[in-house]
């Protein structure tokens, strides 16, 4: 994998294919890693790349990308990751899709600069419902890994990153009402779990103006009809934005 740096970090890419932009934003949670993308029901830089050009980027410490944890860390720094990585491709029109964790993630990149994305997909993207000590427990998990390797760091500190980024609305980086003023186009892979609710991504698709809900997109006999589904919806308006 290629990388760059931004403001402390070592960021781990990989881009496949040609065509319009497709920036890919893996699941995994805290360990959020384009290598993630094999265990889902499908890989966007695989089913996508003939047609687009895929970007998947490890997040700051996951996979092989290497940050900081500062005192005010949250979603809005890997937002800033997310924003660098475009910026070092010089990428200035994509569509965003994200699996799990990738769901808030794209929706705080649509509510930070709107105009820069032409699409954006979430696949069962995590959500606040009656689920809140399972994604505290899923951060500790992954603090208790990272700390033996980093002496920088403190229990402390990945506890504050921790209860900013988990303990606020339903789909922890933006709310509901970002959620309604969303002006991209959104295609929602519904979520079915206990730290993808369905009801978080039956809410998304109510709020914004602008979304369609695909239910049935995991089983064995859906997987190919939600690819083309997903092509679909991505040419659609990365030619209208053109």
């Amino acid at each position: 994998m290629a990388s760059f740096e931004h403001e402390g970090s070592t960021l781990a890419y990989e881009v496949r294919g040609s065509g319009p932009a497709v920036l890919a934003l893996a699941p995994g949670g805290m360990r959020s890693a384009t290598a993630l993308w094999d265990n889902a029901p499908f890989n966007p830089l695989s089913v996508l790349s003939d047609r687009f050009t895929v970007i998947s980027m490890d997040q700051r410490n996951a996979g092989a990308s290497r940050g900081p944890v500062r005192e005010d860390d949250g979603w809005d720094s890997y937002l800033g990751d997310q924003l660098a990585l475009l910026d070092h491709l010089g990428i200035d029109r994509c569509a965003a899709l994200g699996m799990c964790i990738g769901g808030p993630y794209v929706m705080n990149l649509l509510r930070a600069q709107p105009e820069r994305f032409y699409a954006g997909v979430l696949l069962q993207p995590i959500g606040l419902d009656h689920n809140h000590d399972a994604f505290l427990g899923m951060v500790d998990s992954w603090a208790e890994a990272l700390l033996p390797e980093r002496p920088d760091l403190s229990p402390e500190t990945l506890a504050g990153l921790r209860d900013r980024m988990f303990s606020t609305d339903f789909l922890f980086a933006v709310a509901e009402e970002d959620v309604r003023r969303c002006p991209v186009p959104l295609q929602i892979m519904l979520g079915n779990d206990l730290f993808h609710p369905e009801s978080t991504s039956r809410r998304i698709a109510e709020l914004a103006p602008r979304a369609e809900l695909v239910e049935a997109w995991k089983g064995e006999g859906e997987r190919e009809a939600a690819v083309t589904a997903l092509r679909t919806f991505l040419l659609q308006h990365a030619e209208e934005g053109l």
